[in-house]
């Protein structure tokens, strides 16, 4: 087994000219200013930051990370119907959102996309189309048909499995249901 040892250099100890005190003074006044400028830009109060390419879900209040979770998001799979030319792409969509409803028990009415999916004819009637399961003890409306949702298959969180909802775990997503208010903003990277 072999070891790469890696040492910085030593620091240069070569006194500054005024010109490059003046030039470091600043670089000082500006790193200043930027970092204002950042912790003005930096939300307050409860939101939520999703990692859609580490699929980590953190939950923040005042400034501190109060939960970090195991999530899955999209695959980004396609999905065609060639009878009617239409094409799904599960994608979860990145940007500023915010919680636009909670719901409590959620039902599922399935879109065509999951019958064709499953190979199975898509059905007419509404009755049909309803899984009262499937999304877990709550969900988070995001807005265009996007959740944060729980899921039936726990062992697959971490992976990009779902069709563009965030799946969370049972504990950690009632956690962030009874964290969490209507308008809380949500940044999705």
């Amino acid at each position: 087994m072999h070891f790469l040892r890696l040492e910085a250099p030593p620091p240069d100890t070569t006194p500054l000219t005024p010109a490059e005190q003046k030039e470091y003074r600043a670089l000082l006044q500006r790193a200043e200013s930027l970092q204002s400028q950042i912790a003005v830009l930096r939300p307050t109060g409860t939101y939520i930051v999703i990692d859609s390419g580490r699929n980590l879900l953190s939950l923040y209040k005042n400034g501190e990370k109060v939960l970090e979770a195991v999530c899955s998001t999209g695959s980004g799979r396609a999905l065609a119907d060639p009878v009617r030319r239409r094409l799904w792409v599960f994608d979860t969509p990145h940007g500023e959102f915010t919680i636009r409803a909670k719901y409590p028990n959620p039902v599922w009415i399935k879109p065509d996309w999951a019958f064709l999916e499953e190979g199975e004819p898509i059905p007419r009637d509404l009755a049909a189309r309803l899984a009262p399961t499937e999304l877990g003890a709550y969900a988070m409306d995001l807005g265009e048909g996007y959740l944060i949702h729980g899921t039936l298959y726990e062992r697959a969180l971490g992976l990009s499995i779902t069709h563009g909802c965030v799946r969370l775990g049972d504990r950690d997503l009632e956690a962030v249901y009874r964290t969490v208010r209507i308008g809380t903003p949500v940044y999705i990277f």
